[in-house]
């Protein structure tokens, strides 16, 4: 799972970015509603938890950005007052809780089965997966339905024992990465329409990789990376994920030294399932080629070695 320990200060990171998310949010949120954004009743006294941890972390972690109120908290940025007291809340707590962070949101109760389910939600910039598709099943489904490589030979026992054992005091992190041929933060249009479409023969079309034009321009490459915080809400037991995305042109990126030979590497490293589920194919040819390149000229400033094994390099 890529697991690291995480400190209190690194929980919500928050940046210059942070306006354009908010935007998204709310006109998502305005759109496509409880698609995106739910609670369900059992999983309602979590999600009230997850937004008071949230009112008294984001002012004294960002003073300059947000101001606690008696009933909850002021967005200094924005000017939206919420309160966090009244009953009923104005809207879904999983919707207050979206409006004050960059993060996608997602919280995991266990049943008496033993297994930990989706039931509460904020999954509004995901780019490749739906909350609507995903909503009240339990964590195994939720990777298998997905074709997430190696889940059931691999994660499985693992994660579910990791869900067992994390204690409130010992959150975590972990960090992913794909490549996506459209700039559209929210949704990648480019593997298809967000909501399923009617086809010949009355079937619906998913969307998946399968649909993405080949070989697209490099203009249109994107690297996408998602760190990931997990750790258990003391009073309701829930397990909450939030998931930030940064999201920049693969033009841009590889201008940090090092970073065309390194990603080009990390591409080429996949297997066969793991290229599947990233959709290599779709896109590999011209993304290795503009890499190798880059890393060449790289090379031939002296800036790297042509095997560049050494240095840190994080996640």
């Amino acid at each position: 799972m890529g697991l690291r320990t995480m400190q209190w200060d690194e929980w919500i990171e928050l940046d210059n970015h942070y306006p354009r998310f908010h935007g998204d949010k709310k006109r998502r949120i305005e759109e496509r509603g409880e698609k995106c954004c739910k609670t369900a009743p059992e999983a309602f006294d979590g999600a009230i938890e997850l937004l008071e941890e949230l009112c008294s972390y984001l002012p004294q972690r960002y003073p300059s950005l947000f101001q606690s109120t008696p009933t909850g908290i002021h967005n200094l940025l924005t000017q939206e007052t919420f309160d966090i007291t009244a009953r009923p809340l104005a809207e879904d707590p999983m919707r207050m809780a979206a409006r004050l962070t960059q993060d996608d949101l997602a919280i995991m109760f266990e049943k008496p089965d033993g297994q930990y389910y989706l039931l509460a939600g904020a999954i509004l910039l995901a780019g490749f997966w739906r909350l609507s598709d995903k909503f009240g099943m339990p964590l195994s489904e939720i990777h298998t339905s997905g074709d997430v490589p190696g889940f059931k030979t691999k994660l499985e026992k693992g994660m579910m024992n990791f869900f067992r054992r994390i204690q409130p005091g010992q959150p975590v992190l972990r960090n992913n990465y794909f490549i996506q041929v459209d700039d559209d933060l929210a949704w990648s249009h480019s593997i298809g329409s967000e909501d399923p479409v009617q086809g010949d023969g009355g079937v619906m079309q998913a969307a998946g990789w399968g649909s993405a034009e080949k070989n697209k321009a490099i203009e249109h490459h994107y690297f996408r990376s998602e760190r990931q915080s997990l750790r258990r809400l003391p009073r309701s037991g829930g397990v909450v994920f939030t998931i930030r995305t940064y999201f920049e042109p693969i033009p841009k990126v590889v201008e940090e030294v090092g970073v065309p030979g390194r990603l080009a590497s990390a591409v080429r490293s996949w297997g066969d399932d793991v290229a599947r589920y990233k959709g290599r194919e779709r896109y590999g040819e011209v993304l290795l080629e503009y890499l190798d390149g880059k890393h060449r000229e790289q090379v031939e400033k002296g800036l790297v070695s042509e095997i560049e094994e050494d240095g840190k390099y994080p996640f």
